[in-house]
């Protein structure tokens, strides 16, 4: 999987750095979703919930080619998110 970070459209702040946001869509477990709002679909735009290696919670919307993938924006889970997460991994686990 490869990313496009030339020219990132935002920062990360400390808590989050670029290694995060990677291994985040290399979560066997992580959850993508296409987006239910027009304004995402029409410019093709999707979002990855997933978690680093040591463990951080990662929402990220992103673009891609089906090669190259763009992070428009990303940070840390917010408890919502944390809770859809652990939720969608134990259903998957219970199959």
């Amino acid at each position: 999987m490869e990313f496009d970070w030339s020219h990132p459209p935002f920062e990360c702040d400390r808590s989050l750095i670029q290694r995060d946001i990677e291994e985040s869509f290399e979560d066997p477990f992580a959850v993508r979703l296409m987006p239910d709002s027009p304004r995402f679909a029409v410019q093709a735009r999707f979002f990855n919930l997933g978690k680093s290696a040591t463990g951080r919670g990662v929402l990220s919307l992103y673009r891609t080619n089906g090669k190259l993938i763009r992070v428009i924006f990303a940070r840390p889970f917010m408890p919502d998110e944390e809770f859809f997460y652990q939720r969608r991994l134990n259903q998957m686990l219970a199959q």
